[in-house]
């Protein structure tokens, strides 16, 4: 990547995807080369609903509730994973390493976004600096290993 190579971060590559994390920073310390970088152009439109997801892999529940730039909803998405990752064992952790890190994304339905806020799933509240109102739920990272028994 030629935009932030220099600067502190970790690239992740998997499968045909590259993507490159950069640490948090305040927004008027950004180095000038991320200045400049938003998710643009991934607007698409889905030509049917996707398929209920594994029940075996991770899902990454978004609010129904709440609409959200497809920008924004990479960046909740990745929190989500940051968070069910901080709640797992150094086994499960291990595991879902072995998958490739696979998971599904979805938007719950009303009555499951109920059932998944009141659980104890990690939980998603966004900071409101951008699009969407501060301490607004916006994803509950829904992993296997995390759900009750």
């Amino acid at each position: 990547m030629a935009a932030g190579g220099g600067t502190a971060g970790i690239t992740v590559v998997g499968g045909s995807a590259e993507v490159r994390v950069f640490p948090p920073v305040p927004l008027d310390g950004w180095p000038k080369e991320l200045v400049k970088l938003q998710v643009s152009g991934t607007e698409l439109e889905d030509p049917k609903p996707p398929a209920e997801p594994d029940p075996a892999l991770p899902v990454l529940w978004f609010n129904p509730q709440i609409d959200m730039s497809t920008g924004k909803s990479m960046a909740q998405a990745g929190h989500g994973a940051q968070l069910a990752w901080w709640r797992l064992s150094e086994a499960d952790r291990a595991a879902w390493r072995d998958q490739g890190f696979a998971l599904a994304a979805r938007a719950a339905d009303p009555g499951r976004w109920a059932e998944l806020t009141a659980s104890d799933l990690p939980t998603v509240h966004d900071a409101g600096f951008t699009e969407i109102a501060p301490g607004s739920c916006t994803v509950i990272a829904d992993h296997p290993a995390l759900r009750p028994r």
